[in-house]
């Protein structure tokens, strides 16, 4: 029998229904599930070391390698979103006192900043206004002062809407010896990416955008070089749960029987293994022209309605998350609001530095369809006629 009375009684929301939103969701990410991954969350659990899971993370290992575009043995997943995925690069491969470079352009770059910063690492930010990328040049200039161990990039920055250039940074880093990490959260899948070609050493990416999987996991891979770094490190992550060693045993990266490292989120990987699986059967090439081909039309249906866009550059402008200017009068939180509540749609403000400055709209994956642009703009322009301007 209890020995103390209950103090807290059942909550009576969790008495009811669990009742969940018809909504387009047409923001940075997450991105709305395509029927089959909503099958796949639906399936019954197995045992995290049994061999058939063992199988279905191998395959989710070939499905990285595939979007990744690398033959890097040293690539698996990371049971957390696309922030725990960096944490786990800088985590394993700086040591307090290492130079670290980090192109902060947007809120991205901050996080990198921040976390290397808690980490004891010299932080040696190059900050540009939203909007801004980096050429080879100012890298270089970076390079060549701080003489950094790792230089950080965000490829797709989608609180700026910017996509930047890589073609050519690996092979500058490696001339100072410095490691490229790359941010491809947003970008993976909805435009070109080419990690050894481009001679990226740490790549990273998350589950919930263009892969349309639910959001929980991340994806990451290192270079011969950056596990040559890993592992003559002369003191231990600070983070057991990152801890690259133990989680590439365990993900079955260094051929030693694998050993139990944490309880890894079974239905969460059959997610993401459909979801690998699906952009492989359409294949990278279609994805990317889908996007691209996607994206070019909503550009002109909103510059339709006389929105401005706020990267100027089109070779610049991000294929799967367009951010517009907010135009002058109006509230950004008014149009979004008014999306959301007459027409289910979700798009977003910015984030970090670019926020109250652009509105953010993404077109990820499944939900990169002419008729989802139709539908968002045909919004878009019902909220500007009926939204009240002048009121800041």
């Amino acid at each position: 029998m209890a020995s103390h009375k209950l103090l807290v009684p059942p909550p009576k929301a969790l008495l009811k229904p669990l009742s969940i939103p018809k909504r387009l969701l047409l923001g940075p990410g997450p991105s709305n599930l395509p029927p089959r991954i909503m099958s796949a969350g639906g399936m019954q659990i197995i045992g995290p070391m049994d061999k058939e899971m063992y199988q279905i993370m191998d395959e989710i290992k070939e499905g990285i390698q595939y979007v990744f575009q690398t033959r890097n043995p040293l690539t698996l997943v990371i049971t957390g979103s696309g922030h725990c995925a960096l944490e786990a690069a800088l985590v394993n491969v700086l040591e307090p006192g290492d130079s670290f470079l980090v192109g902060v352009n947007g809120v991205w770059g901050q996080r990198a900043m921040d976390i290397g910063e808690r980490m004891g690492a010299r932080v040696h930010p190059m900050t540009k206004d939203p909007g801004g990328h980096y050429t080879l040049q100012e890298v270089e200039e970076g390079l060549a002062q701080h003489k950094p161990v790792l230089l950080f990039l965000t490829h797709g920055e989608s609180s700026t809407g910017v996509l930047q250039p890589l073609d050519g940074f690996g092979e500058l880093c490696h001339r100072y010896k410095c490691l490229l990490l790359v941010d491809s959260v947003v970008s993976l899948g909805g435009t070109p990416l080419y990690m050894d070609q481009q001679g990226i050493d740490i790549l990273y990416s998350g589950s919930q955008k263009v892969l349309n999987a639910p959001p929980g996991t991340s994806f990451i891979s290192f270079s011969d070089k950056a596990k040559k770094k890993m592992y003559s490190r002369k003191t231990k992550p600070f983070s057991f749960y990152l801890d690259i060693k133990w989680l590439a045993n365990f993900w079955g990266c260094d051929d030693q029987p694998r050993m139990y490292h944490h309880t890894i989120p079974v239905i969460s990987l059959y997610s993401l293994r459909e979801s690998l699986a699906l952009i492989a059967e359409q294949g990278l090439e279609n994805s990317w022209r889908q996007h691209r081909e996607t994206t070019a039309y909503l550009h002109g249906r909103l510059q339709a309605l006389g929105l401005q866009l706020f990267v100027k550059d089109p070779a610049l402008r991000l294929p799967v998350v367009t951010t517009v200017v907010v135009p002058a009068g109006y509230d950004w939180r008014d149009i979004v609001s008014y999306v959301l509540d007459h027409f289910d749609i979700e798009i977003m403000g910015g984030l970090g530095p670019s926020a109250g400055k652009v509105l953010r709209i993404g077109l990820l994956g499944c939900n990169a369809t002419r008729e989802n642009v139709d539908r968002v703009t045909e919004a878009l322009g019902a909220a500007l006629q009926h939204c009240p301007k002048n009121k800041l």
